[in-house]
């Protein structure tokens, strides 16, 4: 799922690049600035935030203090993911939880920008918490691998190679 997640990511990148160019030619050289793209290129930007979470997380590419880190055998590294884990887990608790009420509040009251040409906000808001849901599931996967790791010593597998586009 994680996977599907960054492809959707590596498009919508696409998208805000095709579009960015082309806003800033329609503005700049055809003097004709376009009502929606920059809009619509915030939106997508917030969707690549969503999904390219879980897909970085599974990856293991976020940032981390590699100062304690980086150096630590495969058993500290796992008893410090697991020193971690309740932030985590309240982090992104409260990120679904909140995240669910501002869908919902958005679909109830059919929010759009407040811009020439009014987008609707709701499914961005939507796919906040899904989002979040994502990612939960890929800390449980790793939560679940350090778990195993320390109660039976096996060494968790190397994180996947790099597969993204």
């Amino acid at each position: 799922m994680s996977e599907v997640l960054g492809w959707i990511g590596w498009v919508l990148i696409l998208y805000c690049m095709c579009l960015g160019i082309t806003d800033v030619f329609l503005r700049y050289v055809l003097n004709a600035p376009s009502m929606w793209i920059g809009t619509s290129i915030q939106a997508a930007l917030v969707l690549i935030a969503c999904v390219g979470g879980a897909c970085a997380l599974n990856h293991g590419a976020f940032v981390k203090l590699d100062l304690f880190y980086d150096g630590a055998s495969p058993r500290n590294k796992a008893i410090l993911d697991l020193m971690t884990a309740p932030f985590t887990l309240l982090f992104l608790g409260v990120l679904i939880w909140k995240g669910i009420d501002a869908a919902l509040l958005s679909i109830k009251l059919n929010q759009v920008t407040p811009t020439g040409v009014p987008l609707p906000i709701y499914p961005i808001k939507s796919a906040i918490p899904i989002a979040a849901a994502a990612v939960l599931l890929v800390v449980l996967k790793q939560l679940a691998i350090d778990i195993r790791h320390l109660v039976t010593g096996q060494a968790p597998a190397p994180v996947a190679e790099d597969r993204s586009p």
